[in-house]
């Protein structure tokens, strides 16, 4: 796996847990009970980003670990993968 693989890697499961993880433990202004005007109530509170962006960079390098180590170790190959038969042996070694 080059440097740009595994960046693109990471990039992919970052915003992937991102996206588990923003709705989790929002408090909406209409359950706070003040709406600021010009806003729906479905609007959060208090978003708390920087502690969620911390929070899914560490889920997101475990999770990048354990993905990209399988990939590098061989333990699963573009050949386990496929299901239709398409590929020509060898095919990820040119």
């Amino acid at each position: 796996m080059g440097i740009v693989s595994g960046t693109v890697l990471f990039a992919v499961i970052w915003f992937l847990t991102l996206f588990i993880v923003l709705p989790q433990r929002l408090r909406t202004q209409g359950e706070a009970g003040e709406v600021e005007p010009g806003t729906p109530a479905s609007a959060p509170d208090e978003a708390h980003l920087v502690r969620k962006f911390k929070l899914v960079t560490l889920i997101s390098a475990g999770l990048w670990v354990l993905i990209a180590g399988v990939i590098v170790s061989g333990v699963v190959t573009v050949e386990m993968i496929d299901l239709f038969g398409v590929m020509e042996p060898g095919f990820h070694d040119r």
